[in-house]
């Protein structure tokens, strides 16, 4: 509990009539991910002290920006365990970087990957899935485990905020029969969480995916086709920078009937082909629990500002795009149910963006700088964890090919 300093750890915060905000990056790293990352080091090292005792875990990491951080601060000094995270070199915000980068701990490693986060999480899969790799490392006392959403540790917390947000609007408002979720997602393991907790009793009405120009997710809910096949942008919400959304394999499984068969098949012509189509069955269980939208940067950014200036409150980009996302389906539907929007990060982690949303200017700075300036223009405070980051002291700036970070990780472990 040390490592969220405010009373609730996950306030939600009430905009309008029905309108709220779940803010879940008032953390150690500003950003959702510590929710499941802080408790993640307690359950590995329980568990492997029982299947694995006396090898030195090995986490091993792709991150488009906050899984990264949030990992690498949950895991420093964490007896029997080392961390490496792999991270696209152009692929994160200045904050972001600054944050890994200036990481402490004995037993942490950062390297950046010319290339795009899907490239990083296609370089950590291949990895964990060559045998003669796990074998090289059980030779030297190490396994591999993960801290992605992949590792099911990571998605178990994640669906406890849902209850949490649920309690607190019934607090609120007294009793609800329902409430929609608004959740800007990439690797869609956050709003798979929310899927698991409506399945486990909580009353979600729809379960809305909010992307951004990588809108892959929003077209395989229209559509039931999923197609890498397509430009990759670069945008202002880079955590939802991903084309190929790894925990989109358990909702089919689910959405399946548990076919394993199945869901082999559907990977298979994505490796292959980059794209594949689900049954009419999954189909019409898609249509029935999500709805996608996306906003473009240019969207995002008037979202911001319409916010700050209507409500009063400063979005990051990523929850501008869920924001918007949200405002669509509400024009679209004329459905006012009482909905939660997820907030994913600070908006000082973005806070070049998020300046340039609320107070255009030519003359705003672009790095960490715009944190005092974003702070002086809308009256807000810089989170602790963000500040003076340009102070500390830089550790880890190597950069690697995609194909080379096995060498990496061979170095760092000194196998």
């Amino acid at each position: 509990s040390g490592s969220f300093p405010e009373e609730n750890p996950a306030p939600v915060s009430k905009i309008s009539d029905t309108l709220n905000i779940l803010e879940l990056w008032h953390g150690p790293t500003c950003a959702f991910k510590d929710m499941a990352l802080q408790i993640l080091p307690y359950l590995l090292t329980t568990s492997s002290k029982k299947v694995a005792d006396g090898q030195t875990t090995v986490i091993l990491v792709a991150t488009s920006g906050d899984t990264g951080k949030a990992a690498l601060e949950g895991f420093k000094d964490v007896p029997n365990t080392k961390i490496i995270v792999f991270y696209p070199v152009d692929g994160v915000s200045k904050a972001q970087k600054l944050q890994m980068m200036t990481q402490q701990g004995d037993n942490v490693y950062v390297c950046a990957i010319k290339g795009n986060f899907d490239d990083a999480q296609t370089g950590v899969k291949k990895i964990f899935t060559d045998p003669s790799v796990a074998e090289k490392l059980n030779e030297n006392g190490m396994a591999f485990s993960s801290a992605n959403s992949i590792n099911w540790g990571r998605l178990l917390p994640q669906i406890v905020y849902y209850i949490s947000a649920y309690c607190d609007l019934i607090a609120e408002k007294g009793d609800i029969d329902c409430f929609n979720v608004v959740v800007p997602t990439g690797n869609f393991g956050n709003i798979l969480a929310a899927y698991y907790a409506k399945k486990m009793g909580a009353p979600i009405k729809k379960l809305i995916c909010a992307s951004n120009s990588n809108k892959v997710l929003t077209d395989f809910i229209s559509t039931g086709v999923y197609d890498r096949n397509r430009s990759f942008y670069t945008t202002i919400s880079p955590s939802m920078d991903i084309l190929i959304s790894s925990n989109l394999e358990r909702l089919i499984y689910d959405m399946s009937g548990n076919n394993s068969d199945a869901l082999s098949s559907y990977m298979s012509m994505l490796a292959a082909d980059g794209k594949y189509e689900v049954s009419d069955a999954i189909k019409a269980k898609l249509h029935n629990e999500f709805i996608g939208g996306y906003a473009t940067d240019d969207e995002t950014k008037a979202t911001v500002n319409a916010t700050f200036n209507k409500f009063g409150y400063l979005a990051d980009t990523h929850t501008g795009v869920a924001i918007k996302v949200y405002n669509d389906y509400v024009k679209e539907t004329g459905d006012l149910t009482e909905t939660v929007i997820v907030s994913t990060a600070s908006p000082y982690k973005f806070a070049a963006d998020v300046l340039d949303a609320v107070s255009p200017n030519e003359a705003n700075p672009t790095g960490v700088e715009a944190m005092d300036v974003l702070s002086k223009a809308t009256d807000t405070v810089i989170p602790t964890p963000l500040r003076d980051l340009d102070k500390r002291d830089v550790r880890f700036t190597d950069v690697c090919d995609a194909d080379d970070m096995i060498k990496a990780v061979y170095t760092n472990l000194g196998i």
